[in-house]
């Protein structure tokens, strides 16, 4: 089968496409023809690191990228039982950990797939993995109907999911992004935007209950002064030194900084599906790729410029 394999960790130069065994499946797994991969940010933060390459491929003496597709099941291991041969799923693979995903085949535990709605495409459901994922962890126990949202970054992956599921589970949603995108944003529901080239939203904003902070750095720092008493600021980025930093603010006034590794689920996954099927979720993919074209995609994503998700097609 056709696969990309990184070479080394660095540039998209050593994303190379091989031909290499088709894998083999557990008894618990299901085998993947993939239609479709959603690339995200953190694909090209860890291709581009040799420190991320060793955490997520400790052991694995050939490193294939990627954790989300969608695609219809070939094969089933002997224990599967949510699943037969020529259903189509998706989902996201051994999220944090080795998810091969860049590749035609790909192997995954019955357990961290759904079946696709039938109305939805396979560039629709790839998208709908790691980012609308790492939404749903971060908002489904952390907010409740009326609550203040403030979520960063609203045009972008996980933002653009992020103000879709705060708005269906009835809070008031506030969200950051350039001026070109406050239409786009405004069309998920939002009930604020802000422009953050004009404004600076800690001079504008107060009484916030949860901010979803995707940027860091200062970003953390200013979210934690509009917390109201109480409130929560999830920062996903983040390492430990800073999100400490930014709790001793926090404490002042008895709020509470905390970050997220998101997790393959494929309970979650279906919560998603039902999201599809009901319309209270809609992927927005603004690039798609040819299977070849992977390191295209990367540089697509490294702009910095992409709106809502990056899909790439076999």
């Amino acid at each position: 089968m056709k696969a990309i394999v990184l070479k080394k960790a660095g540039s998209v130069d050593n994303l190379i496409l091989k031909e290499i065994d088709q894998p083999t499946i557990k008894e618990n797994e299901v085998l993947v023809a993939v239609k479709g991969i959603s690339v995200n940010p953190a694909d090209a933060k860890i291709r581009s690191a040799e420190e991320g390459v060793k955490m997520m491929y400790a052991g694995q003496s050939t490193v294939i990228l990627g954790w989300d597709i969608s695609g219809t099941i070939v094969s089933i291991g002997n224990k599967v039982t949510k699943f037969k041969v020529g259903d189509n799923v998706f989902g996201m693979i051994n999220f944090p950990g080795a998810g091969n995903a860049y590749a035609e085949f790909v192997a995954s535990p019955e357990d961290q797939l759904a079946k696709m709605p039938e109305s939805t495409s396979f560039e629709e459901a790839a998208a709908t993995t790691l980012a609308a994922l790492t939404a749903l962890q971060v908002l489904e126990t952390r907010i409740k109907k009326d609550d203040r949202v403030l979520i960063h970054a609203g045009s972008g992956g996980v933002g653009h999911f992020a103000i879709q599921i705060a708005k269906n589970m009835g809070a008031y949603v506030i969200t950051t992004s350039s001026a070109k995108n406050k239409e786009f944003v405004m069309s998920l529901g939002a009930d604020e935007h802000i422009d953050y080239r004009a404004q600076k939203f800690e001079e504008v904003l107060s009484d916030i209950d949860f901010v979803l902070d995707g940027m860091g750095g200062e970003v953390l720092f200013n979210s934690v002064k509009v917390l109201k008493e109480g409130g929560e600021v999830l920062s996903l980025p983040t390492p430990p030194p800073v999100l400490e930093e930014a709790q001793k603010l926090a404490t002042i006034k008895n709020a509470k900084v905390s970050a997220l590794m998101v997790h393959s689920n494929g309970n979650d996954m279906n919560k998603l599906k039902v999201m599809l099927e009901n319309n209270t979720l809609k992927p927005h993919v603004s690039a798609t790729f040819p299977f070849e074209d992977m390191a295209d995609a990367h540089l697509q994503l490294e702009s910095g410029r992409t709106v809502g998700k990056v899909v790439v097609t076999l």
